[in-house]
């Protein structure tokens, strides 16, 4: 127990021997001076640190320039914290904090160790949003310079792109490993976004008349209820058809059968009329009824109301107001906007992969999104078993929701997504940059260092594309920001960032 105790004091003891001074004290005369910097990047689940020192010699201080970047959409630097850099070994070790960094994602730390031996690096990240610990095994620390001399090596590569940390933290930038996993072999081709069957209705005119707009609710994408009055039809000056002139004639016939009808059904009684004058009146009644209630069922003073057969949107209006009408005549289009249809038109060439088709993404006109047929809960409806006179093309078609960006009768771009390819080096699309017909990508092969590789590709389905060659599983490919790479290393101008060694 007293081992352990003089053990925990020793460790201690080392630890506070570090932070006794701060960096300002620590002479200049300390420093190795004919070294190398060291350069390591390692990624943690939430970051990614790229740190240069020189190597660690007893005695000497060794600065870091320790950048970190948080992982996520963009890669953006780590800009307040308190971050710790510790050496240890065994039960030895050092360590030291800063608890700002002194440029964004850029923290300034140094140590001085005080024995030789090997251990481990470690970076303790704390912020108000998360922790973090990043682990870099076996540095040294050599007994003396000339001992660090003897073992150094110089592993810079000659086609290596220099892009700084203070360059990607003002772009869209971002990169990703280059996994193995299951992709789909490609079908590539266009098609048209359609309305689902059973999402569209067509309003027409009850009668025939002069069309007049019922307000806002008719114009184009106007929001509609069912019963949403959208057009009101009125005789105005015509002549024949008038549906004024229908409506009081129907209504004088009305009150004439029924005039008619009451006084039947009295003088049945005292057998004054027969049964049988008394059931003609009765049908005459009737049918003048059922007539008259179709007429003023929608009837105002202004003339026929037409109104919205179910809740959706105005799609399209087909008459312009003042036109006159015949009874049956299509005025608008109301559409729910809940289902749509993707129609893909197939090569015959590929008839015999329409089977194995599971889903599908698209990309519509003008737009740079990509939907997937899972994210919409799409489904295979049908595909084609023969092509037409009229097309040589065979239609696969899919139901999907429509989550209220999509237009009915856009075209479309499509993937449709086959047999299974197992194993595949996948990357997203925007990893690719193409140069006269030949593709190519960077890999980051350090912190502040990239390669310019030419790849083979296979399929894509318009997210992510199958890598033939070029790079390997686990390398680090740019996502993100693989343009501004390009631009800057045709420039050859980096900018100054003056990272401590």
């Amino acid at each position: 127990m007293k081992t352990a105790s003089a053990m925990m004091t020793l460790f201690v003891l080392l630890f506070v021997g570090c932070t006794d001074k701060t960096a300002s004290e620590l002479s200049s005369e300390q420093q190795a001076s004919g070294l190398e910097p060291l350069a390591y990047t390692i990624y943690s689940d939430k970051s990614e640190l790229f740190v240069e020192f020189k190597p660690l010699v007893v005695g000497s201080r060794s600065n870091f320039a320790a950048h970190f970047t948080i992982l996520g959409e963009n890669f953006l630097p780590l800009t307040e914290g308190k971050v710790t850099v510790s050496w240890i070994s065994g039960e030895n070790g050092i360590r030291n904090s800063a608890d700002t960094a002194s440029s964004p994602g850029i923290f300034r730390l140094a140590l001085i160790p005080k024995t030789a031996g090997v251990g481990k690096l470690v970076f303790d990240i704390e912020t108000k949003n998360y922790t973090d610990q990043i682990v870099i095994e076996n540095i040294a620390v050599y007994p003396d310079e000339n001992a660090a001399l003897q073992v150094q090596t110089v592993t810079a590569n000659a086609d290596d792109i220099s892009y700084l940390k203070e360059q990607a933290w003002k772009v869209e930038f971002a990169n990703a490993p280059v996994l193995k996993q299951s992709f789909s072999d490609i079908i590539k081709t266009n098609g048209q976004i359609l309305s689902a069957p059973g999402d569209e209705m067509m309003v027409t005119a009850s009668a025939s008349g002069i069309v007049q707009f019922s307000g806002s609710k008719t114009i184009v994408g106007s929001e509609v209820n069912n019963g949403t009055n959208l057009f009101t039809l009125s005789g105005g000056n015509i002549t024949e058809g008038n549906i004024d002139v229908v409506y009081q004639e129907t209504k004088a016939n009305y009150d004439k059968a029924k005039a008619d009808f009451d006084r039947a059904s009295e003088l049945v009684k005292e057998q004054i009329v027969s049964q049988k004058d008394f059931l003609q009146a009765k049908v005459a009644f009737e049918n003048a009824q059922t007539a008259f209630n179709a007429i003023a069922k929608n009837y105002s003073a202004k003339g026929q109301r037409i109104s919205s057969p179910m809740a959706g949107f105005v799609k399209n209006v087909l008459v312009s107001e003042g036109q006159y009408v015949e009874a049956g005549t299509p005025l608008a289009i109301i559409s729910k906007n809940e289902k749509l249809v993707l129609q893909a038109n197939v090569s015959q060439r590929n008839f015999s992969k329409l089977p194995s088709i599971t889903s599908a993404n698209f990309r519509t006109a003008g737009s740079e999104k990509v939907f997937t047929s899972q994210e919409l809960n799409g489904k295979i409806i049908s595909f084609g078993k023969s092509a037409s006179a009229n097309s040589p093309f065979i239609p696969v078609t899919f139901e999907i929701d429509n989550i209220g960006n999509i237009i009915p009768g856009s075209v479309a771009e499509v993937y449709l997504k086959s047999s299974p390819i197992p194993n595949a080096l996948i990357v997203p699309v925007s990893s690719l940059l193409e140069e006269q017909g030949n593709f190519y990508v960077y890999v980051q092969s350090g912190g502040e260092s990239f390669q310019k590789r030419e790849v083979k590709i296979g399929a894509s389905d318009g997210i992510y594309v199958q890598l033939l060659s070029g790079v390997s599983e686990g390398e680090r490919v740019v996502t993100k920001g693989a343009y501004q790479i390009k631009l800057s290393s045709a420039s050859g101008e980096l900018p100054e960032h003056g990272h401590e060694h």
